[in-house]
């Protein structure tokens, strides 16, 4: 088994492979920038991703498979992934027992000497642990049996400093040192967060080469075109040999440098631009999603043209900051931005991730709040990513292999992860925190899950729709609309633990017309329910005031259609779980 490498190490924990947040030192001429996506592209709805769900699963920590070589090895597995496929999505619309997912984003699977991945020895190779390439095959097969899609961690920044290019580089072969930066005296600048980037290399005193994440990680030099012509046949084998429908593209900010700026640089977008090209050329519907871990104004100038969907980190981070102080103000200014940055959806929401701390620990534990947090998540536009654990509320914070420990199948000492004994321990909480107790439990946050995730496909409104803010006299209460044609979704959510109804302030610009509302109590003690009642009229241009009773931390949806019907008639309705 891979030992956690960098335990022990005389480099910061962060240095090793995991991307960061915080502005360059270094600044360049925004005119040499992409404009935001809103200004260079148009929204598309047609494109698969656009109403799928994701879910982030660290495969080494997610299911250890009961049959095979690699059973009851306490690593999880491709084969474990497979046997537990239908707790993602069972492929059966009649059933409300899977969480209903429609796509993997896998954390890294090749070849690799450390437990996370990030420093890829072969990228044509499952790591051994793992299994093999005709297991990820057979994955891909049985994942599309269900509906789902499998995107793929790529790592194009940097590799391992095992990876037989490197070691033929330190050597001086060509062309294999032409493939990452040396330098034969100290270049003397530090890193975008004052990290060290330059690192001796073994036995050749006064020579350095670069590694924006650590010295176990080397960059490749993308201004080489050996680079680019090996990396984009990695991209070719796993869409065309492997089947993978996309890319999660790790640290992409960082792949160009320019002397002492270190992401962000023009020859990074207009690299990726090129990239984009490349593998739309081999199939029009791969995605990829981008991790650009900077302010939406950067992030927004990585999409359209060069990558689907990059993440939105600070919408993550302005959802748990509204639900913690109970004020809306820091997600209303946020929403106001990321509208006047991408075109309507075309970047990815998240709440928290494999390197940053769970999202049940940032909410202080509060499974009402965890509950919360996830239904402003799914009721936004964008298209959103879970991380595994989320949905159950599992615990963990840095270091980061604290926040990847095992799946929490059932309450036990393995937590049904593997017959053997589990390569991490549990962060505490199981006792509550366990697919196995949550599913029995209608109030549970797994359910809140399944439930948030049939009403975001039971409703394209939800999916699609534009969003507006609606006025509310509480700070304590955050509403929006979101409308698609004729129909409309009003989202109301109590940031606080009182209890009492909310007034709204409904402009009427198109009018409701008289007629029911389906009424979706997406956080609350009771599975889904719908239920109908009237909707005032509103003439054109005219302001109603629509009141709904919201528990503490409540969340409430009323889905109803524009269109004029008769009072009392029945409107349009979703499927009843």
């Amino acid at each position: 088994m891979k030992q956690l490498a960098f335990i022990g190490l005389a480099i910061p924990a962060l240095a090793l492979g995991q991307a960061t947040t915080g502005r360059s030192s270094v600044e360049i001429d925004p005119s040499d920038l992409p404009l935001p996506a809103k200004e260079r592209v148009a929204p598309d709805h047609e494109s698969w991703w656009q109403n799928a769900v994701f879910y982030e699963v660290f495969v080494r920590s997610f299911a250890d498979s009961t049959r095979g070589p690699l059973a009851g090895d306490g690593v999880g597995d491709l084969r474990g992934l497979i046997e537990r496929l239908d707790y993602l999505n069972d492929g059966d619309p009649t059933t409300d027992d899977d969480l209903g997912v429609t796509a993997l984003w896998l954390m890294p699977i090749c070849e690799s000497p450390s437990y996370h991945g990030y420093d890829t020895d072969d990228y044509y190779s499952v790591d051994q642990e793992y299994g093999t390439n005709d297991e990820f095959k057979l994955l891909v097969s049985e994942a599309e049996k269900r509906g789902i899609r499998i995107i793929v961690d790529l790592v194009l920044n940097h590799i391992s400093r095992d990876h037989p290019w490197f070691t033929k580089a330190k050597a001086g072969e060509a062309p294999y040192e032409d493939l990452f930066i040396f330098a034969d005296e100290f270049p003397g600048y530090r890193g975008p967060w004052g990290q060290q980037v330059w690192h001796p290399v073994p036995d050749q005193p006064g020579r350095f080469y670069y590694g924006v994440f650590s010295s176990h990680m080397p960059d490749l030099d993308y201004r080489n075109e050996q680079v680019t012509e090996r990396m984009f046949d990695a991209v070719r084998f796993w869409l065309e040999d492997m089947g993978a429908a996309g890319f999660r593209l790790d640290a992409i900010r960082h792949l160009i440098e320019r002397g002492s700026q270190q992401d962000n640089t023009p020859e990074t977008h207009r690299w990726l631009e090129r990239f984009h090209e490349f593998y739309k050329s081999i199939d029009p519907e791969a995605l990829t999603v981008g991790e650009v871990w900077a302010d939406t104004e950067v992030v927004s100038r990585f999409t359209g043209g060069q990558m689907d969907l990059a993440f939105e980190f600070d919408t993550g981070y302005a959802i748990t900051e509204t639900i913690n102080s109970g004020h809306k103000s820091a997600l209303t200014r946020q929403l106001a931005l990321v509208d006047e940055q991408f075109p309507l959806g075309m970047y990815a929401t998240f709440l928290r991730n494999h390197d940053q701390p769970r999202t049940r620990n940032e909410l202080g534990g509060d499974l009402r709040k965890a509950k919360l947090a996830a239904a402003i998540q799914f009721a936004l536009p964008g298209v959103p990513f879970i991380y595994y654990g989320e949905e159950i509320g599992m615990l963990g914070t840095k270091p980061d292999e604290l926040i990847r420990t095992p799946m929490q199948w059932e309450d036990s000492p393995k937590l049904g992860f593997t017959t053997g004994e589990p390569w991490a321990e549990p962060n505490g909480g199981v006792a509550s925190s366990n697919v196995a107790d949550q599913t029995r439990d209608r109030a549970s946050l797994l359910s809140t899950y399944r439930r948030l995730i049939r009403a975001r496909a039971d409703h394209e409104v939800l999916r699609s729709g534009e969003l507006r803010i609606i006025e509310t006299p509480s700070p304590d209460v955050l509403a929006f609309e979101r409308r698609l044609d004729d129909k409309v979704a009003i989202a109301v959510f109590n940031l606080s633990d009182r209890v009492g109804p909310t007034r709204m302030i409904w402009r009427g610009e198109p009018p409701l017309a008289p007629g029911s509302t389906a009424v979706l109590d997406l956080v609350s003690d009771e599975m889904l329910r719908i239920d109908t009642r009237p909707v005032p009229s509103t003439p054109p241009g005219s302001v109603a005031a629509l009141s709904v009773p919201l528990a503490p931390y409540q969340a409430r949806v009323l889905v109803t259609d524009l269109r004029a019907a008769s009072p009392g008639a029945e409107g349009p309705q979703p499927r009843s779980r």
